[in-house]
Parts: structure tokens; sequence; C-alpha cells
């Protein structure tokens, strides 16, 4: 089994499931020649040549646009859009196509295609290189939003991705795309969509992340340990549709909540996600409900980015405060 970062199972995923199905292809900016930005696609054009591997102009909007008529035509297009900065020329063509045409033609056709999006900060990125607004993409039906934490993950999730009837953003936390090392199975398998995973149980704090969030959750989870605070860590993996009685089970279990997301607070997941809570899970709760994200700003250019995603201490701030609540 080999010992694999986030980027090489990205790219394990791509090729396992090209081999296995000759409708997948890949396409995008430098996806070909350069292997892609973080070198993904690295590889690919060599084994399976320039008519799936397809180096595109630099247009997203007409990459994704093409992309949805290959999808409909029966094809299974995998998009890479560079940057999440970069996703905002693709909305209209996501809104207004990919997510309808199951509802406009009343099932007859589907779009079976992914978009991949490294996002969020943390590599000292320039502006429009490290938003984290995957809140505008769960707010639309008809699409479904994949966020992986760690490698494994991500290729079991990718694979699904690939193989599922319906527009999925794939989205990928560039921050740990080598930082994380772990065995990923050689062998073909899948994790199904819209299922979390529980990364740690507890019986104090239900800490809710997804993401490179993730990692720093463990972090301040061990460090709670010392207080004598029992974290469980619920790692969504699928933002859109969520996981809620993944949600609901834990914060009636523990009775406390914190979602950590290093997308702005205002109107971000996390506010759903306690709305779900308080909706579903009310009279369980010990204390409110709280939210550990990025702040309401421009990501800041890189002297200032430490500061704007939430740290282990932050989160073991909040932790506190909902403890002695």
């Amino acid at each position: 089994m080999p010992v694999l970062n986030l980027i090489e199972a990205v790219n394990q995923a791509l090729k396992e499931e090209m081999k296995r199905d000759e409708r997948v292809l890949v396409l995008g900016e430098d996806v070909g020649v350069n292997g892609g930005v973080f070198r993904a696609t690295s590889g690919l054009l060599n084994e399976f040549g320039a008519g799936r591997v397809i180096d595109t102009p630099l247009s997203e909007n007409g990459i994704v646009g093409s992309s949805i008529g290959m999808a409909v035509y029966g094809l299974r297009p995998v998009v890479e859009i560079q940057f999440m900065g970069f996703m905002y020329y693709i909305l209209n063509q996501i809104i207004c196509q990919a997510s309808r045409l199951r509802t406009r033609t009343r099932g007859k056709y589907t779009v079976p295609m992914v978009v991949r999006i490294p996002y969020g900060a943390g590599i000292k990125a320039p502006e429009h290189h490290s938003e984290s607004t995957e809140a505008l993409l769960t707010h639309i039906p008809g699409i479904k939003v994949v966020a992986p934490s760690t490698p494994k993950d991500a290729k079991g999730l990718l694979i699904s991705a690939i193989r599922d009837p319906d527009p999925t953003i794939f989205l990928e936390p560039k921050r740990i795309y080598r930082a994380i090392k772990e065995d990923v199975p050689n062998e073909e398998y899948t994790i199904p969509l819209s299922k979390a995973r529980i990364v740690k149980e507890g019986k104090d704090v239900s800490l809710i992340c997804w993401g490179a969030m993730v990692s720093v959750a463990e972090s301040a989870s061990e460090e709670a340990i010392e207080e004598g605070v029992d974290v469980e860590i619920i790692d969504l993996r699928t933002l859109s549709p969520m996981d809620n009685d993944a949600i609901i089970s834990s914060v009636e279990k523990t009775g406390r909540a914190i979602v950590v997301h290093e997308a702005p607070k205002t109107s971000g997941l996390g506010a759903e996600i306690a709305a779900l809570i308080n909706e579903k899970a009310l009279l369980s709760l010990k204390s409110p409900v709280l939210r550990v994200t990025g702040h309401d700003v421009i990501v800041p250019l890189p002297q200032g980015e430490d500061y704007y995603i939430p740290s282990v201490a932050r989160i073991l701030k909040a932790l506190n405060e909902v403890m002695e609540f």
C-alpha cells in the first residue's frame, strides 16, 4: 500500500478512473504538458494522450461550458480550475446550466462532470488565490460540493464524484496538498458522498469541520485532552448535501458544538450548521453554538495570512467558552 500525499492521491484517482472508463477525460489550463498548476495531472498526458488530457485556452467559462456539453452527450469530464478565486467566471454555467439540466429535461439528461478547485489560504499566494467561498456553492440546488481532508479520502471521494450522475464541485485544500501523507490503497475503492467521518469520538464537545481545518481541529483536541475536555471531531467530507444526521447525533451526545471553517464568518456554512442544530437539537444544547472562522475581510496577503486562518489557540478559546458557559 503506497504512502501518498493528497495531490498524489488525486492523481492516482484520475489515472485509475481514466483506465477504467474511457469516457473520463481531463481538461483545463496547463493540465497536459505541465501537469496542472499543482501537478495533480502529472503524467496523464503521456499515458492517455491529448484527446483525453486537454490543455485549454484561459477561459474558465468556456472550459466549464464545453464540459457541460460533453457530459450531456455521454462523456465524464473532470475540469481543473486553478484557484478558487478564478471560480466566479464559471458560476453562470454552473447555476444556469449544470445544476438545472436534470430538472429542465425532467430527468432525460444529467451532467456527470466534476470541477476540481484548489481552495483556501496557507501557501502565501497573491490575491484571488486563497479564497474559501464554499458557501456560494452550497446555496445552489442541483450540485454536490465535496471537500476531502486526507489523501485516502481524496482518492475515494474523487472516484465517487466522477462516477456520480450529477455535477460535483470537488474542493481540494491546497494548504495540505503535500503536508499530510498516509497509506492509500492501490485497489479500487470509493467513499460515499454525503457521508461524514467521525475523526475522533468524544463526549464533551462536537467540533465540526472540513478540509484543511480537520488537522487543526485534531491538534486542538490533543491539547484540550490535557485540560480534561474530550472533543468529538466530525469531518463533513461533503458540504452539500451535508450529513445532517451525523451532526445532530453528535450534538445530542455532547450537548455542545463548535464549527470551524476558514471562510469569512458572515453567511458562512457555519451559520447554516448552527441553524440546523438549533432546529433539530436545541433541547440537547448546554451552551450556544460557536463558530471559529476566517474574518470578514479579503484574505490578507502573506504577512497577515496566519492571523486570518483559524488556529489551535482560537479553537481552544472557543472550547473554553462552551465548557464554562
